[in-house]
């Protein structure tokens, strides 16, 4: 059953809703957010560097892409469990799990070598959670503040995932220099292990009533087609979800084994690799601090399409930047654009959906992000092989570019707005 009939809040949320970033409840669940993807970053490399150094190459490959699968299997079913339980309890729960089970495998690491299954359990277990993980984290900011901050809370949000990403990897790094995989897995689950209190803290407010439908007295698989045919139909999510799949489809495989293939082809190497993945970053931490500074963009479909038509051409522009110097500028401008477009797409979802079925929107969206849109990295390599970075890189602003013109040619997202 839908938490939104439920739950009661642990206090009100006054109707006017404080800025969020001066609001104590959201900064709490920022907080929380970024401590637990900080984890999840050390977790990461730890899990790969520990397979490394048990394994081959390839066998290393597959332990790393084993959380993979089931995060795209069940991530729809994560949906339904956020809708039917209450992304906040759901939250608390998966945290939970993923803490006990890290600092399970990194003591079993201090006093023993148990060897690749068990990275690939400890794998395959965090893939599980992350299935129902996600979709709640996806659903919990309509709960925490008014609907006029939720634009605000995505450039939040964006803002804790560069800081994940930046600070994430040197923590992990540092955590296998001083104790091995087991000091580094201990230290991602003492990270997760923090978000919990955090995330008890938060309160909830309590949204307007869910339809019946999805409110109760069904089951779960009448609970998980009712929001597929609720997407399909819907006259703003429907269209941009195929605009973000095909935004994301165009963008994965470049902006990840096209730029490894680039650099290498430029003489760029590593260390230019890694310039133009900053140039990137930059540019998406200046988007989501944009969004968090102001709170509002107007006219927010057009802005969501408009900005991923230029940083479409500019994907396809990256591939004859005359130097590395250009390369940074224009991944700059690509991590701006498509940031924004991100953004705004993500506060769209979050308040065109109707709160019954908020879990199950964010999961669609997660299936098309890391089920859908990764398929395009072995494509791009291959492609790559064959006619080179150029044409590839062109191709694939062409595929970004058509999701801002899908979303362009839909009324219901062309005409969309945030709230006031």
């Amino acid at each position: 059953m839908s938490e939104a009939t439920t739950s009661v809040p642990d206090a009100p949320i006054p109707a006017a809703s404080v800025p969020a970033h001066r609001d104590g409840n959201v900064l709490r669940w920022v907080a929380a957010y970024t401590t637990s993807m900080v984890g999840d970053m050390v977790f990461y490399l730890a899990l790969s560097w520990a397979a490394v150094q048990n394994g081959t190459p390839a066998q290393a490959g597959l332990v790393t892409a084993v959380s993979a699968v089931p995060r795209a299997l069940l991530m729809l079913g994560g949906g339904v469990v956020a809708d039917r339980l209450g992304p906040r309890r759901v939250v608390i729960g998966s945290d939970a799990v993923r803490c006990g089970a890290v600092l399970a495998v990194a003591a079993l690491l201090f006093t023993t070598d148990p060897g690749l299954w068990l990275l690939a359990l400890l794998a395959l277990v965090f893939g599980t959670v992350d299935a129902v993980f996600m979709p709640a984290v996806g659903a919990l900011p309509a709960r925490i503040t008014g609907r006029d901050q939720l634009a605000r809370v995505q450039g939040m949000r964006g803002l804790a995932v560069r800081f994940a990403s930046v600070v994430g990897a040197p923590l992990g790094g540092l955590g296998v220099a001083v104790g091995g995989a087991a000091a580094a897995f201990a230290f991602a689950g003492l990270l997760i292990a923090v978000s919990v209190p955090l995330l008890v803290s938060v309160r909830m407010r309590t949204l307007p009533a869910d339809d019946a439908s999805a409110a109760g007295g069904t089951t779960a698989w009448r609970d998980l087609m009712g929001g597929l045919r609720y997407v399909r139909r819907h006259r703003v999510l429907g269209p941009l979800m195929v605009a973000i799949a095909l935004g994301d489809l165009g963008f994965v495989g470049p902006l990840n084994v096209g730029l490894t293939l680039l650099a290498d082809e430029r003489g760029w190497g590593a260390s230019g690799m890694g310039w133009v993945l900053a140039g990137f970053g930059t540019g998406a931490a200046v988007a989501a601090l944009l969004l968090t500074v102001r709170g509002r963009l107007p006219r927010a479909g057009c802005v969501a399409a408009g900005a991923i038509i230029p940083g479409a051409g500019a994907i396809a522009a990256l591939a004859h930047a005359p130097g590395l110097p250009a390369a940074v500028g224009t991944a700059l401008l690509i991590g701006l654009l498509t940031g924004l477009s991100g953004a705004m797409c993500g506060a769209l979802l979050q308040t065109q959906s109707d709160p019954a079925y908020l879990g199950r929107v964010t999961a669609v969206g997660g299936i098309v992000s890391l089920g859908i849109a990764p398929l395009s990295m072995p494509l791009s390599a291959a492609a790559i092989g064959v006619w080179g970075t150029g044409p590839v890189f062109a191709v694939s602003g062409v595929v970004c570019g058509l999701g801002g013109i899908v979303a362009l040619c839909a009324p219901g997202v062309r005409r969309a707005e945030l709230p006031k």
